[in-house]
């Protein structure tokens, strides 16, 4: 992977893990985590493209644990263009990114994904992967506030209150000011 291959895949990632489809991977998806990963491990980051296209992407790391003679392969993101997947790129993606984990002394392979997300479960497990397990993802959302017409005091009487102060700012506004909106990788038109 090279620095102008962070953009497409940041776009393409953003089309594969979609909110309405895969809600816990859009939420943890975004600009920075591609160039996080490009920037800590790009030995470990690899792309695949077709045509002349990016098709598909792997970013992963090493994880060394104090205490452990073993070192662990983390498989974070991957994902391939829905029009490149009949050509195996998923496939060749995962043996190079697998075989450069052994090079580096990996023991052992971790992946994870949504519970909801049943193809990419299909697809590891055929690649070997075995004993999957739920992980729980939740979720509050801090933006909504309650609506409270009442009180209760101290000597369990109930109080009627004044309508609820509006919450400061919004998504839009930042101290009061009109939030600039930053998009890193600008979508390109092509020409």
């Amino acid at each position: 992977m090279e620095i102008d291959d962070l953009a497409p895949v940041f776009h393409l990632g953003e089309k594969l893990f979609d909110s309405d489809i895969l809600p816990s991977l859009y939420r943890t998806w975004d600009e920075y985590e591609v160039i996080d990963f490009f920037s800590t491990n790009p030995e470990f980051c690899l792309v695949a493209e077709h045509n002349g296209e990016l098709a598909g992407f792997v970013l992963g790391n090493i994880i060394e644990k104090n205490n452990s003679p073993w070192k662990y392969g983390y498989l974070v993101w991957m994902g391939v263009a829905p029009q490149a997947k009949p050509l195996g790129l998923g496939i060749k993606l995962f043996k190079y990114f697998k075989s450069l984990m052994k090079k580096n002394g990996v023991h052992m392979l971790i992946v994870d994904t949504d519970a909801e997300n049943t193809e990419a479960i299909k697809f590891f497990q055929k690649m070997g992967f075995t004993n999957p397990k739920s992980h729980v993802y939740m979720s509050s959302n801090l933006s909504r506030t309650r609506k409270r017409t009442s009180l209760k005091t101290a000597d369990n009487t109930t109080k009627p209150i004044n309508q609820e102060k509006k919450p400061r700012g919004s998504k839009q506004e930042v101290n009061g000011r009109p939030r600039k909106k930053r998009n890193l990788f600008p979508e390109r038109k092509k020409s």
